[in-house]
């Protein structure tokens, strides 16, 4: 096991590889600049939602494995691994904000003190490897050498400590045997498929990886649309197209789009990548069309079912982008309440973990209620927008008793459409075909 594990950036990445690093029985320090999270995370406190997180944070803490810090003099010097994890924000023209990787080869680049394998956590462009080495061998005042390693994350939101421990592989890009053998001996415990590429393989891996799961998305939504119009439903035919091995159900299921801090970001990001090398990206560019106009969809169908949205009530379920986060970031469900917002309704939300992340970005234009049946008081529309469980197996007719209305959009595909019409509900789902749903549905959806 290694003594000397230093992660700079303690945000959602960074704080689960430093954890689950320290899990596995090495020393770890994680750095960050912001000294309100340092001491947060020193008192045993998480400041995001993770299954499973805080607790592992508060037991390696306890054991003396895992530490926290803001001065890079205390954290990096005896590190022989440092792990980049900082963000790397959109910018307006797309392309991903290198400006917290740069400040973090500076601040390795400063504070060397010995040779060390730097790891690329951070999601980012091809050739950031190249720039990290750049920096540091230009920077630095010693004579230690360094090596650059791309090792790109694959933790999903909500199971990100299951996805570290059992991963379905290692990607290494790695440039130097000396380093390769380091990252080897690190992951040994986790007993998983290692995948060895060059430096910019490995960061286009990652980029790929998140724009075709994407892209199933944007296809199954696509598909849901013809759905609607001919007459079919697009739970069952996302179920007998993808019995075909070659295709598969994951990320087939139809909504109202994709969100969070991953592939929205990591689309444009590609298509800039794809831009600046002379490549029409239009595939990518259809992808994050597709998952816009979702929104732009879901509003339109109210809004023919219910009329004119000015002064309507809705209640939104979910604000979280997917369930068992409290992520918001561009997150279908704020995206939808926006719209909303825009039309002159008024909303009430619900969300199990996310109303505190999701006031930042709301504030007061929203109600916020304890629970599902609240939100749903006084309502003309009940909208399912994060398939959390709880959503799944709400008791309806406790809503309908509540509400003024009998619209619900399903926003998830979480419930039976029959079930909800024979409680006296209008529904509407996403590809989802039902002359008994409602109104707005005859022999074809207009």
């Amino acid at each position: 096991m290694f003594s000397d594990i230093a992660v700079i950036g303690t945000g959602y990445v960074g704080l689960v590889t430093g954890a689950c690093f320290a899990e596995l029985g090495n020393d770890v320090v994680c750095l960050d600049v912001d000294k309100s999270r340092i001491e947060s995370l020193r008192s045993g406190n998480v400041p995001f939602f993770e299954p499973g997180l805080e607790e592992l944070v508060r037991r390696n803490a306890s054991a003396g494995r895992l530490t926290f810090e803001v001065d890079p003099a205390r954290a990096i010097p005896g590190a022989a691994i440092v792990f980049l994890a900082v963000g790397t924000p959109q910018t307006a023209d797309g392309s991903a904000d290198l400006a917290y990787v740069r400040q973090a080869a500076v601040t390795i680049a400063e504070n060397l003190g010995r040779d060390t394998v730097v790891v690329n956590k951070s999601t980012v462009p091809v050739e950031t490897g190249d720039l990290v080495a750049a920096i540091i061998r230009e920077r630095k005042a010693s004579t230690h050498r360094i090596s650059v390693v791309s090792n790109p994350e694959f933790l999903r939101e909500g199971s990100a400590i299951n996805d570290f421990m059992h991963p379905d592989r290692i990607v290494l890009g790695v440039d130097d045997v000396g380093a390769a053998a380091t990252m080897r001996h690190l992951y040994a415990p986790l007993n998983a498929k290692i995948i060895e590429t060059d430096v910019r393989t490995a960061e286009m891996i990652k980029y790929t990886a998140n724009a075709f799961l994407a892209t199933k998305i944007s296809f199954a939504n696509q598909i849901a649309l013809i759905c609607e119009r001919v007459g079919a439903d697009v739970g069952d035919v996302m179920r007998g197209a993808g019995a075909d091995q070659r295709i598969g159900t994951a990320f087939l299921g139809a909504g109202i789009g994709f969100g969070g801090s991953c592939f929205p970001k990591d689309l444009a990001a590609l298509s800039h990548v794809a831009e600046r090398v002379g490549v029409v990206p239009s595939l990518l560019e259809a992808t994050l069309a597709i998952n816009r106009e979702q929104i732009e969809r879901a509003v339109e169908r109210i809004e023919r079912h219910v009329g004119a949205l000015q002064g309507t009530r809705i209640a939104v379920l979910g604000l979280a982008f997917k369930p068992q986060t409290d992520d918001v970031r561009d997150s279908p469900a704020i995206a939808l309440i926006e719209a909303l917002l825009e039309k002159g309704a008024t909303v009430a939300a619900h969300d199990p973990v996310a109303i505190t992340t999701a006031g930042r970005r709301l504030g007061s234009r929203v109600t916020y209620a304890q629970n599902a049946y609240e939100a749903s008081s006084g309502a003309d529309v009940l909208v399912i927008a994060t398939d959390w469980n709880e959503y799944k197996q709400l008791d309806l007719r406790i809503a309908k008793s509540h509400m003024r209305g009998r619209l619900v959009f399903d926003g998830r595909n979480v419930r039976d459409p029959h079930e909800v019409v024979a409680l006296g509900f209008d529904y509407m789902g996403i590809g989802r075909y039902t002359r008994l749903a409602c109104a707005d549905v005859s022999s074809v959806e207009s």
